[in-house]
């Protein structure tokens, strides 16, 4: 019976050290775009590079797609096209997690950009910036275009390893600090000026960075605007106002999450080869967590499973008076019957 109880024992105990493993896993409870992993690879389109570590993308980093529509001079045709972001989750995280939650609501679809400065920042965001009737005009019941927002904010976010390099993307705020609230912009060039050491009022906050389609970030940074106030103000404060109102409409169509940056290749299932890298757990570690939990459990079990069926009882104790001695080696259960 000592045998049958030991046995017992370690399949209770491995029941209970695989608890956590289910087949519906706590990604589940994970948005499906934190599931797709984004191939950095095809990203051809990028910004100037500086030597920072934005330059670099991160795996499991947010990355969405802005559609845009847009005519970048006069007398050209209307484009249409999408930018691609990368979000510094790790660096970022509460000006991250506000740019996912208004994505999520869908604050941007249908917005326009409502300041444009060529050779500095396009800035959006505003959820009151939508066209009523003919462009420019706006919804008369939001005459805040260029000064709105979703009425929550959040504090100023630094990070040392974030800077206003080409592509970068920011947060507007007003004359406060922690004032930032919905509106964001994508500089059209470097534009160290705006970060916190070069400033005394505290800087703007970078959060994000293009990694594909900055053609038509620069095809927005020449759209004809009623006023360019870069020699006024637009090289001082990135904030709301009428100056810089592109003539024609520059449309975001819609602002969608659609993965994380995998250049890993774990999420989307490629796998390394290397010297170090070969051997049965080496292809299991490859494989989803869930498939190799899962794995290592069987194991486990069949592993059990022989001790159960070779296991030997201990022999009798051996008296001084005994004459004889019988072994019980294998303990057979009756028959169901």
């Amino acid at each position: 019976m000592k045998g049958r109880f030991a046995v017992v024992l370690v399949l209770n105990l491995l029941l209970m050290s695989t608890g956590g493993i289910g087949f519906a896993s706590a990604d589940d409870e994970q948005p499906a775009w934190r599931s797709t992993g984004i191939d950095p690879s095809l990203w051809s389109d990028g910004p100037l590079e500086e030597d920072t570590p934005m330059k670099e993308t991160y795996q499991g980093n947010p990355i969405f797609v802005i559609q845009v529509s847009y005519v970048p001079n006069f007398g050209e045709e209307r484009i249409t096209g999408s930018i691609t972001l990368e979000l510094f989750e790790q660096r970022a995280p509460i000006t991250t997690a506000n740019m996912i939650k208004n994505i999520d609501l869908g604050v941007y679809n249908g917005i326009f950009f409502h300041r444009v400065v060529e050779d500095f920042v396009a800035q959006s965001g505003d959820p009151t910036c939508k066209k009523f009737g003919v462009y420019p005009a706006t919804n008369p019941l939001e005459p805040t275009c260029g000064s709105g927002g979703t009425g929550t904010t959040i504090p100023l976010e630094h990070h040392e390893e974030l800077s206003h390099v080409d592509g970068a993307m920011g947060m507007a705020r007003g004359a406060e600090e922690d004032s930032a609230d919905s509106q964001w912009y994508i500089t059209h060039s470097e534009q160290h000026g705006l970060d916190p050491e070069n400033r005394d009022d505290g800087g703007y906050a970078v959060f994000g960075i293009v990694r594909d389609g900055m053609v038509h970030v620069r095809g927005i940074a020449t759209t004809p605007t009623v006023t360019n106030p870069a020699s006024a103000q637009g090289f001082q404060n990135p904030g709301p106002d009428l100056f810089g109102r592109p003539v024609n409409e520059v449309l975001i169509v819609t602002v969608d999450l659609v993965g994380v940056s995998d250049p890993d290749g774990t999420l989307r299932g490629v796998t390394k080869t290397s010297d170090d890298n070969k051997g049965f757990f080496s292809f299991l570690g490859g494989q989803s967590s869930s498939f190799f939990k899962l794995t290592l459990v069987g194991m486990f079990l069949l592993v059990a499973l022989g001790m159960y069926v070779a296991r030997t009882e201990q022999p009798l104790t051996l008296e001084k008076h005994d004459s004889t001695v019988s072994l019980d080696a294998f303990l057979v259960d009756d028959p169901i019957s």
